[in-house]
């Protein structure tokens, strides 16, 4: 098995029975906010969507989705690896493409096509990427292979089933917009971005402690940023106040912490040729280059900057201009409150209006009134402000998902009194009525099934109630909070409140 990195997430797998192109992206995505790193762009595009035999995308977000490489490169008669997702949004949008020839793998069931064994994990919840992430599985024979990129599967142990894996590729660097849009006090942007990190990285370790792969590779990411405007945002900061941590960064944690894991640093264009006890690794850069990538990152990311300066125009000039006032409004009015009709849990989740300022017009989704209208003064827990232009163009391409085109963009501002609130943002990314049937059927369905387990002198519910997770093997106990250290939800468990969200509070009691 040879694996070529494409940038990113991406991969080039090439096997005796077959070869797979994975989450092929080299545009600039979520508004001209996100490049690969490093700069994939001179890869040969084409020759990979000819070579290969199967496309396999993880899911619709567009660091993974790159709908013009996948239409200009990738030819349409090859085989499409398709997640079982509750929505068929993924296999619309690459028909819409040209893609006809999908082979639909059932989630967490091995399929074998000419001597290739595949299986795709399938995630379905609403905290998995736009309603739906996956992980790939492949084994050619001799070498097992996984692809986990952004996907955060609850059962290793099934994964593993199909087959010890050899190489493994793992997400280990941000992919979320806090704390970096949040109005906050630089002293309290830098604490949250610490955890933030340091959450990422354990929750890496724990999924490389259990898959127990011979190789390890990080992969699928992390983003960069080429507008002035968001420079700042690169790699942990200037004052460590981001959490984008790139390979090299990673890699040396990963050392000190588990020395003995074999792991590798993947580039655009490396190829990695992973056997039982070794792996060999062939860089398409010179030592020289990249100690310039990685030492020199500034000057590095604002070479590529200026290369990027004509793609970041063109999208600037593809926006909509900014619409009037009461257009505006009566946009988001029959557009949204059919939503908010249906949006029971959601509603009630968020629990009060939450302000949306587009340019200098205040708006506020008054949750419990489902309704939407001008801000009248009231106070509001949670305040969203961006300009007007990204709104208009998200109104005049009916965009369903606004955690994949505004909010990943990094292109606003926020504040809130009090934790994080799950369901605002659910809504932000359910902007159909079939995703938010979808969600509102998902939480319906997904109740506290009473089951209790024992953990560390304490009684709780086996179920995280952010994704259900299984505490028992997710949860950890520090004096009297527990962590979910899957998504690193906590709970106080002298009273069950989540300290990290609203509405997810947890059931316990001391063991007597």
């Amino acid at each position: 098995m040879r694996v070529t990195g494409l940038g990113h997430a991406g991969l080039f797998i090439e096997t005796a029975a077959g070869s797979v192109l994975c989450d092929p992206w080299v545009n600039p995505a979520f508004f001209g906010s996100w490049f690969p790193f490093p700069d994939n762009t001179d890869l040969d595009w084409a020759h990979y969507g000819r070579a290969a035999d199967y496309l396999y995308v993880s899911h619709l977000h567009r660091d993974h989705f790159d709908a013009e490489n996948l239409r200009r490169n990738v030819r349409k008669d090859i085989t499409v690896l398709l997640p079982a997702f509750a929505t068929d949004e993924l296999e619309r949008e690459l028909s819409a493409l040209g893609f006809a020839n999908f082979l639909r793998a059932p989630s967490g069931t091995p399929v074998e096509r000419d001597g290739l064994r595949i299986m795709i994990t399938a995630l379905t919840g609403p905290g998995d990427g736009p309603i739906g992430d996956s992980a790939l599985s492949l084994d050619d024979g001799r070498t097992v292979l996984l692809n986990q990129n952004d996907a955060h599967p609850l059962d290793i142990a099934a994964i593993r089933e199909f087959g010890e894996v050899d190489a493994y590729f793992v997400q280990f660097s941000g992919a979320i917009w806090y704390p970096m849009v949040y109005q906050l006090p630089l002293s309290a942007k830098k604490e949250f971005a610490a955890r933030k990190r340091q959450g990422q990285f354990d929750r890496a370790l724990r999924y490389i402690d259990a898959v127990e792969a011979k190789h390890v590779f990080p992969n699928a990411g992390p983003p960069c940023f080429l507008d002035d405007e968001l420079f700042e945002h690169n790699g942990t900061g200037q004052d460590g106040e981001s959490i984008f941590v790139d390979q090299l960064e990673f890699l040396r944690q990963l050392g000190r912490a588990r020395p003995r894991v074999a792991a590798h640093l993947l580039l655009p264009g490396t190829v990695a040729e992973p056997e039982e006890t070794a792996c060999k690794l062939t860089h398409r850069y010179t030592e020289a280059e990249i100690e310039h990538i990685f030492g020199e990152k500034p000057a590095y990311l604002r070479e590529f900057a200026r290369r990027q300066r004509p793609a970041l125009a063109a999208e600037r000039a593809s926006r909509s201009a900014a619409l009037p006032r009461e257009r505006l409004l009566t946009e988001l009015k029959q557009w949204w409150e059919p939503l908010l009709t249906r949006a029971d849990r959601i509603c009630a989740g968020v629990g009060g209006p939450a302000r949306l300022d587009v340019g200098e017009v205040p708006i506020v989704i008054d949750f419990p009134a489902r309704e939407v209208r001008l801000w009248d003064g009231e106070r509001c827990r949670y305040t969203l402000s961006t300009s007007a232009d990204l709104v208009a163009t998200n109104i005049e391409r009916r965009e369903v998902d606004w955690s994949n085109s505004l909010l990943l963009s990094m292109r606003f501002t926020a504040s809130r009194v009090g934790p994080y609130n799950e369901f605002l943002y659910v809504f932000f990314k359910c902007l159909s009525m079939e995703r938010i049937e979808y969600v509102e059927n998902y939480y319906d369905s997904c109740q506290d099934d009473g089951q209790d387990i024992e953990l560390d002198g304490w009684r709780v519910q086996r179920r995280c109630p952010h994704l259900r997770a299984d505490l028992g093997r997710f949860g950890q106990i520090e004096g009297e909070v527990l962590t979910c250290t899957l998504h690193g939800w906590r709970y106080d468990l002298t009273t069950g409140r989540c300290l990290t969200a609203d509405g997810h509070d947890i059931r316990a009691s001391a063991v007597s």
